[in-house]
């Protein structure tokens, strides 16, 4: 892992946070490290940053291109997210969505309906800098068991994380941990459903299906098993539909409204699958992002069978935690940024738009509807800001 971590990077005074304003002319944020949230002499607790992106979709256009940039040799993916490689990478904890199989080495790989994609893949989100990947997809078993198994044995290679899929029921029973500072993390990651596929035969755990009661129990298992901040993947929502839908408003009202001798039993939701940007909310004091959009994707037809360029657009969400002042209590976010990227087809890059945009690039007016997208719950006023 070529990860650069920033230990100890955590929230920017409340002064600032107090400063954000709602919708039109919001700041952008720049991430600058607080020293007072960090943790200073040995044995106090540090705060950690956390990134987290969408769907990477590798349609068949997506796998020509990581063998163009592999120079017909395999498949090189690190090309494509090397503008967003230092949002990544400096993050303490980094999260992306994994939601295609992997073929076998050598090949058939596919896109679009049965996706099976190159291994490579993995590495060469390892090289961005992600540290796991929720792999509950509607898309988990477009290629069996098998599918699966080659997709964590991948991912494991590579040294990234991974849940919502799993090889054993052991695996299945367990979160992804990971280390943001002084704070234990568990990841956990559901899908509403795998596309009319079913559950491999004596497998029925293979894949996370998202079950309201399971996951509160999920999330009461991680805390009881040492996590400081437990974080819940989604695959859900509507496609093509930039509002959540009353599905997302009602489970998400449910998972943060839980609570556990009144300490939330989860700290974060990070949406995935509609395709497009949606919006982010703070309810009943968590973070909730309905769908961050495609990180990652060919050319996307909407349902009406157009291209759809909302189909390439996206957010890399960021989140500041701090200690608690006391022990037992909730890790705090200080800070929560968006930071508006776009897949651009032509060139198969994924494009930072505040930074092109700062470089003389001509992407306001794509960058300024995913800010709305964003903003329109009233996510400025809880305190969002757009990130750089």
């Amino acid at each position: 892992m070529v990860k650069r971590k920033l230990q100890g990077v955590s929230a920017m005074a409340a002064l600032l946070i107090g400063s954000v304003t709602a919708c039109a002319g919001l700041p952008t944020a720049t991430h600058v490290p607080d020293p007072a949230a960090a943790g200073g002499s040995d044995g106090e607790q540090r705060g950690f940053t956390l990134v987290a992106s969408g769907d990477v979709l590798p349609h068949a256009s997506i796998i020509r291109q990581a063998q163009a940039d592999a120079g017909g040799n395999g498949y090189d993916l690190a090309p494509m997210l090397v503008g967003v490689k230092s949002v990544v990478s400096e993050a303490d904890i980094a999260i992306c969505h994994m939601e295609t199989v992997y073929g076998a080495d050598g090949g058939p790989y596919t896109g679009y309906p049965n996706f099976k994609s190159p291994p490579e893949v993995a590495k060469g989100l390892s090289s961005t800098g992600y540290d796991s990947c929720s792999t509950a997809s509607n898309h988990s078993l477009d290629a069996g068991a098998d599918g699966i198994d080659r997709t964590l044995g991948a991912l494991d290679k590579a040294g990234i994380k991974h849940v919502g899929s799993a090889r054993t029921e052991a695996e299945a029973r367990e979160p992804a941990w990971l280390t943001g500072g002084t704070a234990k993390v568990a990841q956990l990651a559901y899908t509403y459903g795998t596309n009319g596929y079913p559950l491999p035969e004596g497998r029925p755990w293979a894949v996370n299906l998202i079950d309201q009661e399971k996951i509160v129990a999920d999330a009461r298992a991680a805390r009881k098993a040492g996590a400081d901040v437990v974080l819940v993947s989604l695959h859900w929502g509507t496609e093509w539909q930039d509002a959540p839908d009353d599905q997302q408003l009602r489970l998400g009202k449910a998972l943060t409204a839980s609570k556990t001798d009144e300490r939330p039993d989860i700290d974060l939701i990070l949406g995935t699958h509609a395709h497009v940007p949606q919006a982010y909310e703070k309810v009943n004091g968590t973070w909730i992002i309905y769908g961050m959009g495609d990180q990652i994707a060919g050319p996307m037809v909407n349902h009406s069978g157009a291209y759809d360029p909302r189909g390439n657009q996206g957010t890399i969400g960021r989140f500041t935690f701090a200690p608690p002042e006391r022990a037992g209590e909730r890790w705090v976010v200080r800070k929560a940024e968006f930071i508006p990227q776009w897949f651009d087809t032509e060139a198969g890059r994924v494009v930072n738009l505040n930074a092109a945009i700062a470089g003389g690039a001509d992407h306001v007016a794509v960058r300024d509807r995913i800010r709305r997208v964003v903003l329109s719950r009233g996510a400025g006023k809880a305190g969002l800001a757009m990130g750089k």
